[in-house]
């Protein structure tokens, strides 16, 4: 049976090519890049090459960019570590509720550090309004975060225009772009941010490594301690070998974008129309006209997301849901409430993210393989 991964959205595959631009570092360069002989010399060499080409590929400076364990931890140290480090400024941020936990449970532990946290709401396709944002700012607002694009709807956020309107304003703008680096364009100087954080996983890199792009005089409190490496904003030996296949994998996200945005487009729109072709009842979740082209949020009203989930798996689909099992009952996801409510609609979400790797033939495999287990599940059409 062939298996066909559809959830990119979770973890990428990693490109060869990345792989193979990390194997160096494992085996001759393996060095300290904080040791001044030959073999930290070389370690280091690589560590700078990987920083300067991740600054330009997203408008940034070399001394910019923060390397990490991944996402969250860079979400966590732009949140965390710039409230704690411009607290004297205010104690206010504003955030959206349909944030990446990485944020929203930063901001749950400013809260409980004495900080007021503003959660905003957004629409029924996932947005949030300028005039939100507008309303909220306060004198004493430092710090405002708003995700780039949804990792469970693939929704975007109108982060140039939240970033325009800040430019006159004392908070920071920090967003999360996990999942839009690779899939959409960025430049930290056309948003206006001055906190952005990206995991290389996402696309195509390893996992467990990721970066942080912190403007040129944004001040941040460590939130790790120890040495002074990544000049003294994250203690901790770097991942030389990790940064070095991030580099890589996101130099060919970037080379193939666009093609690759069209592809998943077609994949989108192919796996609709199957679905619809064979009379099946279904919504789609976010905003269609501005989306991430390789995210596609569907409920399948009346269905049990969790023998959905189970029965594509026996199919050989993998894909995920928004919902969480816990002790035995689903959870559904904090965003899909947010857009749409408890009900069935949020309860029955299946995300399909597309990525390298995947064929047009595997798509309609799996349009298939969902309407024969919706069948065999008997859910009315």
């Amino acid at each position: 049976m062939e298996r066909i991964y559809l959830d990119h959205a979770a973890t990428s595959p990693m490109h060869p090519q990345a792989a193979e631009e990390m194997l160096p570092f494992f085996t001759e360069k393996f060095g300290n890049p904080s040791s001044t002989h030959h073999f930290g010399r070389e370690a280091r060499a690589g560590l700078d090459e990987a920083r300067e080409a991740i600054a330009r590929a997203v408008g940034a400076s070399y001394n910019e960019i923060i390397f990490t364990g991944g996402g969250t931890e860079a979400d966590n140290l732009a949140i965390a570590g710039f409230a704690r480090e411009n607290r004297y400024k205010g104690k206010h941020v504003i955030t959206v509720i349909t944030e990446h936990h990485g944020v929203l449970n930063a901001c749950s532990q400013l809260e409980q550090e004495g900080f007021e946290v503003s959660y905003l709401s957004v629409s029924e396709e996932g947005r949030v309004s300028l005039e939100q944002i507008e309303q909220e700012l306060r004198e004493d607002t430092i710090l405002v975060s708003v995700m780039t694009a949804n990792n469970e709807t693939g929704t975007l956020q109108p982060v140039n225009e939240i970033g325009a309107l800040l430019k006159e304003h004392q908070a920071a703008f920090h967003t999360d772009a996990v999942q839009a680096l690779g899939k959409c364009p960025i430049d930290v100087n056309d948003m206006n941010v001055d906190l952005l954080a990206c995991s290389a996983h996402k696309f195509n890199g390893p996992n467990g490594t990721g970066f942080l792009y912190a403007r040129k005089g944004v001040e941040l409190a460590p939130i790790l301690f120890g040495g002074e490496q990544e000049r003294k904003r994250r203690a901790g030996t770097e991942n030389t070998a990790g940064a070095a296949g991030m580099k890589k994998a996101l130099e060919i996200s970037l080379t193939h974008m666009e093609e690759r945005a069209e592809l998943y487009l077609t994949y989108r729109n192919r796996l609709k129309e199957i679905l619809s072709e064979a009379g099946i009842n279904y919504y789609v979740n976010g905003d269609e006209k501005y989306s991430l082209p390789n995210v596609l949020n569907l409920s399948f009203p009346k269905a049990n997301v969790e023998q959905l989930l189970m029965n594509l798996d026996l199919e050989g689909i993998a894909v995920s849901s928004g919902s969480a099992c816990t002790a035995g009952s689903v959870k559904p996801s904090h965003v899909l409430i947010a857009m749409h409510g408890e009900n069935d609609r949020s309860k029955a979400a299946v995300r399909f993210s597309f990525g390298y790797g995947n064929t047009l033939d595997q798509i309609e495999k799996a349009g298939r393989a969902v309407i024969k287990v919706l069948d065999r599940m008997k859910v009315s059409k």
